[in-house]
């Protein structure tokens, strides 16, 4: 299988290198770096390592980075896309082992879940308040949609090609609830989530969003999570909860 691995950049700089160098070895096909107008040399070091970049011309957020990266990807004829931030946040070794579970067909959309446990969140620099958050709305996503996550708000992704083709993340959010409604997409569509353990990283090259900005993405998560529930009880119909394509064609 053609397995593509892309890289939503933003001032990425100081932590690609180490990100790129992480990736085992033969594990993917194509590296693929989408700069979201940096203000650094991000580019520049992306295309010295010899990565495949696309620059956007004005910022388009988090959201409509990741929009970018998988259209490209499902254009190069990704069978499996893989999604890993080059911020050094997650661990990058994992690549070949999340692709694996997609290669075997026991999966179809695997995530890293950096909550193992609660003292290795908090021991990995995770703030108190994000962790708590980040129980909380993944309490209520599992119970609403009947998954058994470990967590539901990583950025370390991997998705088969007939996810892609079903799931209409084109309506989606370009800032950072995107990832939501892209895993409400996917369980309304019914197929198998999973995760594999990976270690929390917070540092001060790391992107994450502040106290502000998480409470308006918890909002935005539970709107999206009621959305889920109108939508698979019948009282309304959304557009971006409904499948492209029939899964499984």
């Amino acid at each position: 299988m053609k397995i593509i691995a892309v890289l939503p950049a933003y001032n990425a700089e100081k932590t690609l290198e180490k990100t790129i160098k992480d990736i085992p070895k033969g594990s993917v096909s194509e590296i693929i770096l989408v700069d979201d107008c940096s203000k650094d040399g991000t580019v520049a070091l992306a295309k010295k390592l010899g990565l495949t970049v696309i620059t956007h011309e004005r910022n388009l957020g988090y959201g409509g980075n990741q929009k970018t990266c998988y259209r490209e990807a499902l254009k190069r004829g990704a069978d499996i896309v893989i999604m890993i931030h080059p911020d050094y946040q997650y661990d990058a070794r994992l690549t070949p082992i999340m692709t694996g579970l997609i290669v075997n067909d026991v999966c179809d959309v695997v995530l890293g879940n950096r909550i193992r446990t609660r003292w290795e969140a908090l021991k990995g620099g995770m703030p108190l308040y994000k962790y708590l958050f980040n129980r909380m709305l993944t309490g209520f996503e599992n119970s609403a949609t009947g998954q058994n996550l470990g967590e539901w708000h990583s950025g370390l992704r991997a998705y088969s090609r007939q996810v892609l083709e079903t799931v209409p993340w084109e309506l989606n959010s370009d800032d950072f609830v995107f990832d939501q409604h892209f895993l409400i997409q996917a369980a309304a569509c019914r197929f198998r989530l999973g995760d594999v353990p990976v270690a929390a990283r917070y540092f001060e090259e790391a992107s994450s969003i502040n106290f502000r900005r998480s409470v308006v993405y918890g909002l935005e998560t539970l709107l999206v999570l009621l959305e889920f529930l109108l939508h698979t009880t019948g009282i309304y119909r959304s557009a971006r909860l409904t499948p492209k394509r029939p899964a499984g064609k």
